[in-house]
C-alpha cells in the first residue's frame, strides 16, 4: 500500500514539474500562461505566417482549429466543448447564431483599423450595423471551364450547363444552397425562395442535369479541374481563382442571370474566454498591410478597401472577382431560411444526390 501511495505521490509532482516546465518554456516565447486566443475557421483560409506575426507582436499563443461547413461550426459552438474567441462564420449562419443568443457584441473602440473596410460591406442585411461581426472575405459562386477542352466554347449562364455537349464532364460543390440555388437562378426564382412548388421545380430540373454530372464533390473539386479530368466545375470564387493560378486554360464567370454574393465575418462566439485578445485580433486582420498579405494567400476577394494599395494590379481590376455595380445588382446574399425551408432545401439536395446512384 505505501509503495503504491509512494507512486502516486511521485506520478503527481512530476505532473507538476511538466506543467511548470510547459509555462516557463511559453514564457520564453513570450506568451503567459493561459494567455491563448483561440480561432476557429475553415480550412487554409488564413496565411500561417499572419498567425505567428500576431503571436510576435501580442505574445498570445494562437489555437487554431478548422471546420468544413457553418453547420459543423454551429454545432460546435452550440455544444460548448471549447471556448472558441474567434469564428469566421457565412452570413446566414451569423443571423442564426445571432438569433440563439451565441455571439457577443463587438467593441468598436478596440478596432481602429474597421475604418479599412469598405462601407458597402457594412451594414448589410444578415448584420445590421455590424453589432456581431466584421467582414472577413467576399466573392461569388459561379462556374470555372476549360474552354479548350470544350473545343473553345464559352459558358455564360447556368442554362448553359445542361447542354448536352457536357455529357459527364461537370462537377458540383457538395452544398445544398449552391447547387439548389444554381436551378432556383436558373429558373429566374430567388436564391432564398421558401415556396414549395418553386423548390420541387427546381429539383426536378437538377434531375435533367444528372447526364452531365461527373461528380458532386469537396475541395477536391479543385484538384480534378486543375489536371483536367472534367471540363466545367461550379464552385466558389476563391477556389476558381486558386484553379486559374494552377491552370491558365481555366475560366471564371458568374452567370448572366445572377448568383450569390456571400460574405464570411470574424465574430466573438459568447462562450469565448479571451475577449480583449479576440478584439486584437480582428483589429491586426484588418490591418492594410496585413489583410493584403492574407488576399494574396487565401485568393478570394477582400473587403479592406485601405488593401487594394499594396495588391497586385491585375488582382483589382480583375471584373471576375472585384464585380461592377452592374453585375452586383444581379447577386444575392444568402438569407436565414429558418430551420423548416432549410431542411427542404437539404431533403431535396439529398434527394437530387440519390437520383443520380
Amino acid at each position: 500500500m505505501k509503495s503504491l501511495l509512494r507512486g502516486l505521490i511521485i506520478i503527481v509532482v512530476l505532473a507538476i514539474a511538466l506543467l511548470v516546465i510547459v509555462d516557463k518554456l511559453n514564457s520564453s516565447s513570450g506568451y503567459k500562461s493561459g494567455n491563448t486566443l483561440t480561432v476557429y475557421n475553415w480550412g487554409d483560409y488564413i496565411d500561417a505566417d499572419l498567425i505567428k506575426k500576431f503571436e510576435k507582436e501580442t505574445g498570445i499563443k494562437v489555437v487554431y482549429e478548422t471546420f468544413d461547413s457553418n453547420e459543423a461550426m454551429m454545432t460546435k459552438i452550440q455544444q460548448g466543448g471549447t471556448n472558441y474567441d474567434i469564428a469566421i462564420p457565412s452570413e446566414y449562419m451569423i443571423d442564426k447564431m445571432k438569433e440563439e443568443n451565441l455571439l457577443l457584441p463587438i467593441d468598436y473602440s478596440k478596432i481602429p483599423n474597421v475604418k479599412n473596410i469598405d462601407r458597402r460591406f457594412m451594414d448589410l442585411s444578415f448584420d445590421p450595423e455590424n453589432k456581431y461581426s466584421i467582414p472577413y472575405f467576399w466573392g461569388t459562386v459561379g462556374i470555372v471551364y476549360n474552354s479548350n477542352m470544350l473545343n473553345g466554347k464559352k459558358i455564360t449562364s447556368w442554362e448553359d450547363l445542361w447542354d448536352k455537349d457536357l455529357k459527364n464532364q461537370i462537377l458540383l460543390v457538395d452544398g445544398a444552397r449552391e447547387i439548389m440555388g444554381m436551378s432556383l437562378n436558373s429558373l429566374h426564382y430567388s436564391l432564398n425562395d421558401k415556396n414549395h412548388q418553386h423548390l420541387r421545380e427546381a429539383k426536378e430540373k437538377l434531375d435533367t442535369l444528372t447526364p452531365n454530372v461527373k461528380a458532386i464533390v469537396g475541395d477536391e473539386i479543385r484538384m480534378l479541374i486543375e489536371n483536367g479530368e472534367a471540363s466545367v466545375g461550379v464552385l466558389w470564387s476563391g477556389m476558381a481563382s486558386e484553379i486559374m493560378w494552377e491552370n491558365e486554360e481555366v475560366e471564371y464567370v458568374v452567370p448572366k442571370e445572377g448568383s450569390n454574393l456571400w460574405f464570411d465575418n470574424m465574430v466573438i462566439p459568447k462562450t469565448a474566454k479571451n475577449i480583449n485578445g479576440a478584439h486584437k485580433f480582428i483589429n491586426f486582420m484588418l490591418d492594410a498591410k496585413n489583410a493584403a498579405q492574407n488576399t494574396e494567400y487565401v485568393g478570394y476577394s477582400t473587403p479592406n478597401k485601405a488593401a487594394m494599395k499594396y495588391l497586385p494590379k491585375e488582382t483589382i481590376e480583375d471584373k471576375r472577382f472585384y464585380l461592377d455595380e452592374a453585375m452586383t445588382a444581379k447577386l444575392e446574399v444568402y438569407e436565414n431560411l429558418g430551420q423548416k425551408s432549410l431542411a427542404e432545401y437539404n431533403d431535396l439536395f439529398l434527394e437530387f444526390k440519390m437520383h443520380r446512384k
